[in-house]
């Protein structure tokens, strides 16, 4: 299985599930790929309808409390500063739990995370949407368009997840996470770059970290695509639609702050 920019992804079990053995399917045997060597399992293999449905529901949580919670800051019924920070704080505990832990993900975990998120984005789209009617919505119908896009150009073999796409990409987003964490530190101590600011320097390095995020999608769906195709159990769907929602919750943040740059100066 190729390695993947999505720490989501790095800690799934690598094995012969349900009797399947690469070198029986054809796949070679190189570098990228790593070797299969846990036991037999009688486990129902994953299917596409599990990663379908288990993302589906994962999002869903997420958009459902998102909207609530935006709704609820727009009518000013709630102080969005606690949600936006209890958001962040359980997202973040909740996403180290399930990357390190060693078993496949429960349910409630998982769907407990996304309702976090929706939370901790919906406070922050409900702050922007007193400033910017509409913004929420552009940024949902964006983030979508961004996500079916990868999805078709991934299916359809426009662009192939090689080894060498996948290294790029993964020091593309170790790269920009490195910058974005020192523009933070220096940013604590009165040095102000402008890389996160409202100037054309600020929306180039959105354009750049939103497109980094969307390049994540096709890591992401070649990981899901090989789980299935090595028959890994089907209770590790639930970790798959973990990934797909963390990817997402990046590039809807990314999408939502350029929008907000972009309109707020007008």
């Amino acid at each position: 299985m190729r390695s993947t920019s999505n720490p989501a992804f790095r800690n799934l079990p690598q094995g012969g599930y349900a009797g399947f053995q690469p070198q029986a399917q054809g796949y070679q045997q190189g570098p990228e790929y790593i070797g299969y060597s846990a036991p037999v399992t009688n486990e129902r293999p994953m299917t596409v309808d599990d990663v379908v449905t288990k993302t589906a529901a994962t999002l869903g949580v997420g958009l459902v409390t998102g909207i609530i919670t935006a709704i609820a800051t727009v009518s000013q019924s709630i102080n969005p500063f606690g949600p936006m920070i209890g958001g962040l704080i359980v997202g973040l505990v909740l996403s180290l739990v399930i990357i390190f832990r060693r078993k496949a993900p429960s349910p409630a975990l998982v769907l407990t995370y996304a309702a976090a998120e929706g939370v901790f984005l919906g406070a922050i789209t409900g702050v922007l949407e007193r400033y910017v009617p509409g913004i929420g919505l552009q940024a949902i119908m964006g983030t979508g368009l961004v996500f079916i896009t990868m999805l078709i150009v991934y299916k359809t073999g426009a662009v192939k997840v090689t080894p060498r796409l996948t290294k790029w990409i993964i020091g593309a987003t170790g790269a920009a996470a490195g910058l974005l964490l020192i523009n933070l530190l220096l940013s604590w101590m009165g040095i102000q770059t402008g890389l996160r600011g409202s100037g054309p320097l600020g929306i180039v390095i959105s354009l750049v970290i939103i497109g980094i995020a969307a390049f994540n999608f096709l890591l992401d769906f070649d990981q899901a695509d090989q789980m299935i195709r090595s028959g890994t159990p089907a209770k590790w769907a639930w970790y798959v639609a973990f990934g797909l929602m963390a990817t997402l919750v990046w590039l809807y943040f990314e999408i939502l702050r350029l929008l907000w740059i972009l309109q707020s100066s007008d």
